[in-house]
């Protein structure tokens, strides 16, 4: 374990640029993998969870190699022209890379295994297993649809229509990319909309795919499979889930001024500088533009005197990773904040109520747990306690770690947290960044 103690260091201001979208860097490895010639990518999420998607790809066929200059070049093998790798293909921590694989798997007539971390193999894995079930797949996985896991691709495929039971990317863009490799029209209903980089990425690589809205706001997605994918030049946008510490950072430190450059602002995905703008933040964009169909701008951060709210639970699936830095903000404000509908949160690397609400109040605030969700009062801008000297559990989830550290920055006695190593999952270069902008670097 690498613990680590956060405490006050002053104002973050001057410039900063965040790595790349984790959501785009996954998906323009495999896709380009999929596609049949060279796809360039720059500005790449190098994290642990990233690399680990290039390193189960090139295990199934694909050549996927950094040049000196940072642009990573992909020769994809062609949609069905996945190899059977030779060896269980290690996840580590990452659960994007296995539900997303499990789907391009699935429509191959390959057998592959899936490993991971301690924290991965807690995950169910049941919402990817039951739709790829209905295309034909077969699954061995270890009690309750944990890793390790065994999948038997089909070919052919069955194309399904899938209903969402509950609002997941991952589970989305599994189906989605099941359907690549699979005769005829794939269909996804998605009654509550969440992200869609899938569908812009699949589209940019030139698949058939479609959407229908219909009044309620269910969204319909059609893919025609057997699709011919075209490599692509893709530059990644940095990721609103590691700007989103940074702006937090920035709202709750007296004297922050901080601008954050080319964060990706998909509005699937932005919601939270929505819900700090609601609590009085004041974040600015600018120089907003298009980056290869997803919407960038540079942030401008301000200090801020921030006033609780009752988030709306329809904001959930566009931040669904970002509220425990809310939570964060929420403990700094004014007055009363209220989260519902979050129990998806219990399922991600750790259960992110519960651990968030033991972090938050071993470092002084005043945090209720619900059912579904936390309900926060904060100081009103005063500084935490901070934790004193005991080190705060963060279940080798590295947004707990990143948040918690945040919360260090703004109290009296500082916070440890009891392992920074999670953090390299998605944000390797955290601790440097956090240096530059407060003006703390060697």
């Amino acid at each position: 374990m690498r613990p680590r103690r956060f405490a006050a260091l002053g104002p973050l201001t001057g410039r900063i640029r965040v790595p790349g979208d984790k959501s785009i860097s996954h998906r323009s490895i495999m896709l380009g993998a999929l596609a049949v010639g060279e796809t360039t990518v720059t500005g790449l999420l190098e994290g642990e969870d990233v690399l680990s998607t290039a390193a189960a790809m090139r295990a199934m066929g694909a050549t996927i190699e950094r040049d000196a200059g940072g642009t990573w070049r992909v020769q994809g093998v062609g949609v069905g022209g996945l190899l059977q790798p030779q060896a269980a293909l290690d996840m580590g921590n990452s659960g994007t890379s296995t539900r997303l694989l499990m789907g391009l798997v699935a429509s191959h007539p390959i057998t592959a295994t899936f490993i991971g971390d301690a924290s991965l193999s807690k995950r169910p894995m049941g919402r990817v297993i039951d739709p790829l079930s209905q295309i034909g797949a077969s699954f061995t996985a270890a009690p309750g649809g944990r890793l390790p896991l065994t999948l038997q691709g089909v070919q052919p495929a069955i194309p399904i229509s899938y209903r969402l039971p509950v609002a997941s990317a991952q589970v989305k863009s599994a189906v989605l990319l099941a359907g690549l490799n699979t005769a005829g029209i794939t269909t996804v209903i998605e009654p509550v909309p969440t992200r869609d980089h899938s569908e812009r990425m699949l589209r940019g690589f030139g698949a058939q795919l479609d959407v229908d809205v219909e009044a309620d706001g269910t969204r319909i997605i059609r893919l025609t499979g057997e699709a011919e994918l075209k490599p692509q030049s893709i530059e990644v946008p940095g990721d609103p889930s590691s700007a989103a510490f940074f702006a937090v950072a920035a709202l709750i430190v007296p004297g922050s001024d901080l601008v954050i450059e080319n964060v990706g602002l998909n509005p699937t995905r932005a919601a939270l500088f929505d819900v700090l703008r609601l609590m009085g933040g004041s974040i600015e964009e600018l120089d907003r533009r298009d980056v290869g169909g997803e919407p960038v701008a540079d942030l401008r951060v301000r200090a801020s005197v921030l006033t609780g709210i009752e988030v709306d639970p329809a904001v959930v699936p566009s931040m669904v990773d970002e509220f425990p830095i809310l939570f964060v903000a929420a403990a700094l404000a004014q007055g009363r904040t209220v989260t519902r509908g979050l129990e998806e949160l219990r399922v991600k690397e750790s259960d992110r109520i519960a651990v968030m609400r033991v972090a938050l109040e071993q470092a002084g605030a005043r945090v209720t747990e619900t059912e579904d969700g936390l309900i926060i009062d904060g100081t009103g801008g005063e500084p935490l306690r901070g934790a004193n000297n005991a080190s705060v559990a963060t279940h080798l989830d590295h947004r707990i770690a990143m948040s918690m550290a945040v919360a260090g920055l703004a109290s009296h006695g500082g916070i440890e947290v009891d392992d920074t190593r999670p953090i390299a999952t998605s944000f390797p270069v955290f601790e440097s960044l956090l240096a530059t902008a407060t003006g703390t670097a060697a």
